[in-house]
């Protein structure tokens, strides 16, 4: 039975909420291992296993991937090109039309142009807002960023922006392409 990694970056929790959804769907059908990006590096030796496919999945704070995503492209950047690959982003930005393709985003866009490598596959899924968790300084910053860009400012709510159907449509199709 072929084996999947997924592994991610999360500040919030909700690219690991992606990255949950996306193995249950393609544990149905494959063996999926799921690891923090954090986890990985403590344990390379994960990396050896007979992987057929690797997804990577990462959040945006402040307009940024986490530095230990590029960190972990870039060591790891063989074994990333020896086998079949995606990577999605997920950030607030996406909750656009406009922006909510790998092509119109505009964080994959610097993702490719900052990590040096070209993934076979790419999404973007709308992330979530969630004011009450934030700590002070975040709630406010990010009910900034918000005004500015025409979202919800409310920091009393939480706003789910992720499109869960595009999460699963992405998942079904990594299923075709991996069996």
């Amino acid at each position: 039975m072929k084996t999947i990694l997924i592994t991610y970056s999360t500040t919030d929790g909700q690219t690991k909420l992606i990255c949950e959804k996306i193995k249950s769907i393609l544990e149905e059908t494959f063996v999926v291992e799921l690891q923090s990006i954090r986890s990985i590096k403590k344990n390379s030796e994960l990396l050896n296993k007979n992987f057929s496919y690797v997804i990577i999945g990462a959040s945006i704070r402040y307009g940024k991937h986490s530095s230990d995503v590029y960190e972990f492209i870039e060591n790891n950047i063989d074994f990333l090109e020896s086998i079949d690959n995606a990577f999605f982003s997920v950030n607030v930005v996406a909750r656009k039309s406009e922006k909510n393709t790998a092509e119109t985003n505009p964080y994959i866009e610097k993702f490719l142009k900052l990590s040096n490598w070209s993934p076979k596959k790419l999404a973007v899924f709308a992330g979530k807002v969630d004011y009450p968790k934030y700590r002070f300084i975040d709630k406010y910053m990010i009910r900034l960023i918000m005004w500015i860009t025409n979202g919800p400012t409310d920091i009393s709510k939480t706003y789910e922006f992720t499109n869960w159907d595009k999460v699963e449509e992405f998942a079904h199709e990594i299923k075709k392409i991996t069996l």
